[in-house]
């Protein structure tokens, strides 16, 4: 009986102290531009609010989408190849 609860402490205490698997949520820090390899900037949005409703009208046309905290602050992001589109897109709204 001894052995088990042991067993069952040890595995508790495992769980406890693992790292990279906590339930609280990290800071969002901001990063440079350049620190999204390939990405190109379309526009700044003027919130993140703002921006996750750009980002979804790209989506909507099929054109994947990264919006960014940068230092320089919100920025929505696409691969070059559909920057051309994306700018169109979103000066149709």
């Amino acid at each position: 009986m001894g052995g088990l609860l042991i067993g069952v402490l040890i595995l508790l205490l495992r769980w406890a102290f693992a790292r990279g698997h906590s339930l609280v949520e990290r800071k969002i820090t901001p990063s440079t531009a350049d620190n999204y390899g390939m990405l190109v900037e379309v526009t700044r949005p003027i919130s993140l609010i703002d921006g996750e409703m750009l980002k979804q009208q790209l989506l909507d046309v099929g054109i994947r989408a990264t919006l960014a905290l940068t230092v320089d602050g919100v920025q929505l992001m696409v691969w070059p190849k559909d920057l051309a589109k994306a700018k169109r897109t979103l000066a149709l709204t």
